[in-house]
């Protein structure tokens, strides 16, 4: 039998008291901490860490330390799909509140990436994403008005997808960009997390068959329920 390392000894002492003694986003004792309660070296206490982080039983956060990660954190892979289809992939039900939908010009952003000129009429959605109940995203889509004329009418959107697909304009492929942020304080508030949370920014232009630009969306995640997982290949050496 191979016996068990100073740092896995410790990573199963930490798993061990997460399960047992400590709650969702609460911080990890510090590297001194941890070093003299468990009398073990600076190099131990990261290597154990570490191997907690790549388990995502924790998170760190840049400058604040490390903390418990949910338990129902999402892992998302990166195949095109719906917020409402990847959550019931998860059996899990999405849901959501409306906060935006009205119709207004596009600005010069908005315009770029939906290839109209800037002030064309465009409909804005806001709309709090959640899942079981959870608060789980904040995602702002902005459509070409002209596709579904009386979207900014309806007064709500349960699935923009399955609306862009009765319009003839069914999303097909997307383009998409996923970087860290943080989120501000009215956002914090919408997602239920403290102001300066660690936050997924995921802009999105998606395409119908055709190749016309029938969304662009930036939704912001939290970083501690969400993740992205790729696959990815090596390619042959010449």
């Amino acid at each position: 039998m191979t016996q068990e390392t100073k740092y896995e000894t410790l990573r199963r002492v930490l798993a061990e008291l997460i399960d047992t003694n400590m709650a969702p986003h609460d911080p990890l004792p510090s590297e001194r901490e941890l070093m003299q309660r468990y009398s073990v070296s600076r190099m131990t206490v990261r290597q154990a860490v570490e191997g907690l982080v790549r388990d995502g039983r924790v998170y760190r956060v840049q400058g604040a330390g490390t903390f418990v990660t949910d338990s129902g954190k999402i892992t998302k892979s990166l195949t095109f799909s719906s917020f409402s289809e990847d959550i019931k992939a998860r059996r899990m039900v999405p849901g959501g509140k409306l906060l935006r939908l009205e119709s207004e010009p596009a600005e010069i952003d908005v315009a770029r990436d939906l290839f109209v000129e800037p002030g064309t009429p465009v409909v804005h959605i806001t709309r709090l994403r959640t899942a079981d109940g959870e608060p789980m995203c904040l995602e702002n889509a902005w459509v070409p008005e002209h596709l579904v004329p009386d979207l900014a009418s309806r007064g709500q959107v349960e699935s923009l997808y399955d609306v862009l697909e009765a319009a003839g304009a069914a999303p097909e492929h997307a383009d998409q960009t996923i970087s860290a942020t943080v989120v501000n304080r009215e956002q914090a508030e919408l997602l239920g997390v403290p102001n300066n949370f660690p936050a997924l920014r995921v802009s999105r232009v998606t395409h119908d068959a055709r190749g016309r630009v029938v969304e662009r969306a930036i939704s912001l995640y939290r970083a501690d329920r969400y993740d992205y997982r790729l696959s990815i290949a090596r390619g042959r050496r010449k």
